[in-house]
This record gives structure tokens, C-alpha cells and sequence, in this order.
């Protein structure tokens, strides 16, 4: 009885801490790659209320924000060489942080924190300083702002076998100096470090580097966090939301089974297997199949991209990645992942950069500077934010009018069309093909007309791009011509005339 009760812990454990806490049930997650706190803030606030955004609730995962190295040239790297627990970053300190955090809670946006808490900062001159002047002797192993001395750090190794679980859990990756998670020091410092946040007003953290960690330390670190503040609007007793970054495609020592059992997973296999249908390299027809018949973790610990900020500059579990460098199958693949039913989404919204060390757009002193908002909602100065295109953003729409349905109404060409209809909430199309898709397909929508919401949006009571009429038996005639700028068309309850 006593193991009967202690497994249902568990599994209840695991349970409550996949649970993104949004506002209302939605499970879409933008990255705000670099971004400044009163940036974010802003975009909490007016995010809800752009041209077709109506109704969407999303999560914004945030940049590191404890005190990181200064590194010449300003990498974007830097944040993920941490210095101390200060909350001091060229996004902001203490109080711009609290202040947007709060400022999303109360506009339904929630805040998740990419932490970095594997390891401390890599080689470096002794006495080098942190953004909020703390000094760092690498030589020495102490981080005295924390502080942390040699005790608490493993053996000086670097991680060389992947095929090795010890090589990969106590040396050091690239040489960043690798915590010892076992003391109880370093448990105590960094369970300190996020629970600070909780009480600040956070949902839950991105756990980076976290296949580079024992999964019973973590455990215990995640174990220990409070639940999560009700004075920002979190129901009692909620447990923060966890992902961790385990970057596995197979044939390692470290498994993402030994997980799943603290939270969600980043499943790295799903960007890359989509990237390989929209370039063309496997059929779109495969996807009737997507999921776990496709070797992907199960939905429930399942957290997907199409790219993040390591992958689309080839570290990182890079590779052939699709990114905003290449437009239209990055979203057309964006589409599908918004679209079908399979783990939490998230979407990145990034800058430009030719230079894969480059960090965000700055000023001569090295201040990151604000994205512009265009008046088509797009952003400039440097700043490419896909989270503001409208095919991604109307998508996000669609995935909301869908929420639990299932897929229905499979329809391929034995090729690279496909369509499908999530209940009779939604229905989209791809065209992949080099031929003109034209076909009178079943929708699973009720009669009607429907504004389709890739080319344009439903605004003041008229279509902006494609008006699509479903007839009363559910179909409707359907065309993406190849020659289109975007392959995809989708149309859903929400955006009915």
C-alpha cells in the first residue's frame, strides 16, 4: 500500500508541474529571445489587443535573468555564463523585472524563466566582472557573489563521450564550470535563486542544460520550489511549470524517459523531423501519422519548436534546421506544428544575424535597443519577432478555436498536399507541391462563409484575404497555387462572417 501511494505521488508530482498555468488553457509559448523586461512588458499589454490577436493568451519564456559574464563583443552566449543570482542583465534589474512581471500576470500573459543552473561561467580572467560588477576567479573555482568555492563544483573534466552519463553529468560542456548538484549547498543556493522568482510572480523555468544534470538532483531541487504565488493570480497550491532542455535524438547514455518524471521534455526530433517534410525531403502525406508512431515522446511531456535559439545558429542539436531565413516552409511548418494536436508549442521570435556569436541589436555602449512595432504590426530595428507575423499569429488564433478536438478528415495526394479538419472547429490545407492544389474537400465546418486566416484576418466583419464558403454537406472548394506566397490556408470557427 505504502508503494501504491508512493508512486501516485509521483506520477501527481509530474502531473502538476507540465501544467503551463495559462490564463485559460491555451498551450502556446513565445520566446522573446534577448529582449529587454520593459520591452516585454509593453508587448504583454498591447500583445492582446493587435490586429488579430482577439482572445489569445500565450506565455512568454524570458533571456536568463541573473547576473551573467561580460564577454568582449557582447555574444549572445554571455547569459548563459552566470556570474551570481543577482537579477542584474542588460534586460534589466530587479525592479524592471518585477515590474513586468506583473504587468503580464494582470494582462494574462504568463512568465517563464530560462534558468541556468547546471553550471557557473567559463574560462575567463581572474577578477572579471558580471553585469551587476560581481567578479568572477575562474582559476580558483569561487563565484564570490554567490558565493561558490571549488567544494561545489565536480572534478575538473570536460564532457568528451556522450556514450558516458558520468562524462556528461559531472565534467564540464565547454568548458563551463559544472555545479555539483549533490551538495547541499548548491541545492540550497539555487533553490533560493528560483523561488525568489516564484515569489517575484514567475510560472515556471526552462531548465537549461538539463540532460548535463542528474535527474535525481533535479528532482529534489524542483521538489523543493514553492508552489506558486496567488497574490499574482495562481490557484492555490499550483506548482510551477517545468521543461527541461534535453537534447536527444537517439543512442545516448542519458535518456529523455529519465525526465519526464519532473516535467516536460524539449523534443528535439519534432523540429527536425518537420524540417525534413517542408524542405521536401519526406513527404507531407507521412505526416496522417505524426506523433509518437514517429519515435516523439509522448504529447503530455512533449514541449515542441520548429526552432530555438541554439538550433537555428547550428548548436545545439542544429543542423537542417528551418528558421526566418527561409520564409515559407519555416511557415508552413509553423502552421502544422500550431495546428495538429501534439504537445505544448512554442514559437520563436528572434533577431537578426549573419554572425552566429551575434548578440541582440545595441546600441555603441552595448544597451540592447527596443524593437520597433511597424504599422503592420511586424517589428523592425534589427528585431525579426515571428511572433508577430500574421500567418504565425492567426495560427495561434486557430490553435485556440480548435482546443480539444482531434484530427478528422485526413485528405493527401499521395504527396505534398495535404488537409485536415480538427473537429468541426477548424480545417487547414498545405501545398508543398510544384502543382496547384484545387479540390473540393470535406472541412468538418459548419455552412457558412470563413475568412481564411494565412492570407489575411477576419477585421470589422469583412475578409482582409481568401473568403472560403463551406457548403451544407462540410465541403468546400479549395485552391493554393504554387506560385503563392504562403502554402497554407486555414479557416476555423472564430473567424466566420
Amino acid at each position: 500500500m505504502q508503494l501504491s501511494l508512493t508512486l501516485l505521488s509521483l506520477a501527481a508530482f509530474a502531473v502538476a508541474t507540465k501544467n503551463p498555468h495559462f490564463s485559460n488553457g491555451r498551450d502556446v509559448i513565445v520566446h522573446l529571445f534577448e529582449w529587454k523586461w520593459s520591452d516585454i512588458a509593453d508587448e504583454c499589454e498591447r500583445f492582446l489587443a493587435l490586429k488579430g490577436y482577439g482572445g489569445v493568451q500565450v506565455g512568454f519564456l524570458v533571456s536568463p535573468p541573473n547576473e551573467n559574464l561580460v564577454i568582449k563583443n557582447r555574444p549572445w552566449w554571455e547569459r548563459y555564463q552566470p556570474v551570481s543570482y543577482k537579477l542584474v542583465t542588460r534586460s534589466g534589474d530587479e525592479a524592471a523585472f518585477r515590474n513586468m512581471v506583473t504587468r503580464c500576470n494582470n494582462a494574462g500573459v504568463r512568465i517563464y524563466v530560462d534558468a541556468v543552473i547546471n553550471h557557473m561561467s567559463s574560462i575567463a580572467e581572474d577578477g572579471s566582472y558580471g553585469t551587476a560588477g560581481s567578479q568572477v576567479f575562474y582559476s580558483n573555482q569561487s563565484w564570490p557573489a554567490v558565493p561558490y568555492n571549488s567544494a561545489d563544483f565536480h572534478a575538473d573534466c570536460v564532457v568528451t563521450n556522450y556514450n558516458d552519463a558520468a562524462n556528461v553529468r559531472n565534467c564540464k560542456l565547454v568548458g563551463l564550470a559544472d555545479l555539483n548538484h549533490a551538495t547541499e549547498w548548491v541545492r540550497e543556493k539555487i533553490v533560493e535563486y528560483m523561488n525568489h522568482l516564484i515569489d517575484i510572480g514567475v510560472a515556471g523555468f526552462r531548465i537549461d542544460a538539463a540532460k548535463h544534470m542528474w535527474p535525481r538532483d533535479l528532482k529534489i531541487i524542483v521538489n523543493r520550489l514553492k508552489n506558486l504565488n496567488t497574490d499574482q493570480g495562481f490557484a492555490p497550491n499550483s506548482r510551477p511549470f517545468i521543461y527541461q532542455e534535453v537534447i536527444y535524438l537517439g543512442h545516448e547514455a542519458t535518456n529523455v524517459s529519465e525526465y519526464t518524471g519532473i516535467g516536460r521534455i524539449t523534443e528535439f526530433k519534432y523540429g527536425l523531423e518537420l524540417d525534413c517534410c517542408f524542405r521536401g525531403n519526406n513527404a507531407l502525406k507521412w505526416l496522417t501519422s505524426w506523433g509518437e508512431a514517429w519515435g516523439l515522446l509522448t504529447s503530455s511531456d512533449a514541449l515542441v519548436f520548429i526552432d530555438n535559439h541554439d538550433n537555428q545558429r547550428g548548436h545545439g542539436g542544429g543542423g537542417s534546421i528551418l528558421t526566418h531565413k527561409t520564409s515559407k516552409p519555416y511557415k508552413m511548418a509553423t502552421a502544422f506544428m500550431l495546428a495538429y494536436p501534439y504537445g505544448i508549442t512554442r514559437i520563436m521570435s528572434s533577431f537578426a544575424f549573419d554572425n552566429s556569436d551575434a548578440g541582440p541589436p545595441a546600441d555603441s555602449n552595448g544597451n540592447i535597443t527596443s524593437p520597433m512595432i511597424n504599422s503592420d504590426d511586424t517589428c523592425g530595428n534589427g528585431w525579426i519577432c515571428e511572433h508577430r507575423w500574421r500567418q504565425i499569429y492567426n495560427m495561434v488564433g486557430f490553435r485556440n478555436a480548435v482546443k480539444g478536438t482531434g484530427v478528422r478528415n485526413w485528405w493527401d495526394n499521395n504527396n505534398n498536399q495535404i488537409a485536415f479538419s480538427r473537429g468541426s472547429a477548424g480545417f487547414v490545407a498545405f501545398n508543398l507541391d510544384r502543382q496547384d492544389l484545387k479540390q473540393t474537400l470535406q472541412t468538418g465546418l459548419p455552412a457558412g462563409t470563413y475568412c481564411d486566416v494565412i492570407s489575411g484576418s477576419l477585421k470589422d466583419g469583412r475578409c482582409t484575404g481568401k473568403i472560403i464558403t463551406v457548403n451544407s454537406d462540410g465541403t468546400a472548394y479549395i485552391e493554393i497555387l504554387n506560385s503563392e506566397e504562403d502554402g497554407v490556408l486555414a479557416i476555423h470557427v472564430n473567424a466566420k462572417l
